[in-house]
């Protein structure tokens, strides 16, 4: 589905959520008077310094208006942007300013909701997908904290081996199914059916914390991390 496809989707009665670069800001009302504030990034584009900016903007503008409306984080993007300008002005600290101001949304009582439609991967994923509370996907999105050919760079382990690797180990590969196996994506949508309902039932039903872990443990996607994690917190209460 295009952008396009899936705000008319969501907004059967009209939206003014715009596009602008690549990055995508609005809001508009959704069930009932109630505002549903939109950001994310649109056709592939790369995510910068200048894009995490807005985008950070937009997030803190929706919490300063108090009206704890919940945010949905819409996500067709490229990685971050791959320039020398970017990393010199601190790229990684907007990422982490965008990953925070979705976080503190969350926390001041905007519920966050993130839907990935198109690519996606390594920081600009991490920053707006990853950083909702929930994550949705569409059918045909294409996920990835890093693509293989780039694992085997940093590895140094042949791409080859990384993939067959690949089909047992969903931890690391890309993909949309390894990432609903690993728990990272919540639940894949129905495009056949109205997105407003959809989306609606994600926010009716969405439980505090991140259970991110215990999905993945279920689906025997990261069959390990919820038991270390639960270790570490106990140990850490303990000191």
């Amino acid at each position: 589905m295009t952008l396009a496809e899936i705000l008319a989707g969501v907004f059967p009665q009209g939206h003014s959520v715009t596009v602008r670069d690549g990055l995508v800001t609005g809001g508009c009302p959704f069930a009932g008077d109630k505002t549903l504030h939109v950001v994310g990034v649109d056709g592939d584009t790369p995510l910068g310094v200048d894009g995490a900016l807005v985008l950070s903007r937009a997030v803190l503008d929706a919490v300063r208006a108090g009206d704890k409306a919940p945010i949905l984080v819409v996500v067709d993007s490229d990685s971050q942007r791959m320039s020398r300008r970017d990393e010199l002005l601190g790229l990684n600290e907007c990422l982490a300013h965008l990953a925070k101001a979705l976080l503190l949304a969350d926390r001041s009582g905007h519920p966050t909701i993130g839907l990935i439609y198109g690519h996606s991967a390594a920081g600009a994923f991490i920053a707006t997908a990853l950083a909702t509370r929930v994550l949705a996907a569409l059918p045909g999105a294409n996920p990835s904290v890093m693509d293989l050919p780039s694992v085997a760079r940093v590895t140094k382990l042949p791409l080859d081996k990384l993939q067959e690797m690949a089909k047992s180990t969903p931890v690391f590969a890309p993909g949309l199914d390894n990432m609903v196996a690993t728990g990272a994506v919540h639940v894949v949508l129905d495009p056949a059916k109205p997105l407003d309902g959809q989306i609606r039932d994600l926010i009716a039903d969405l439980q505090p914390g991140d259970d991110r872990d215990r999905l993945g443990e279920e689906r025997g996607g990261r069959p390990v991390a919820r038991g270390i994690g639960e270790a570490v917190i106990a140990h850490a209460g303990r000191l």
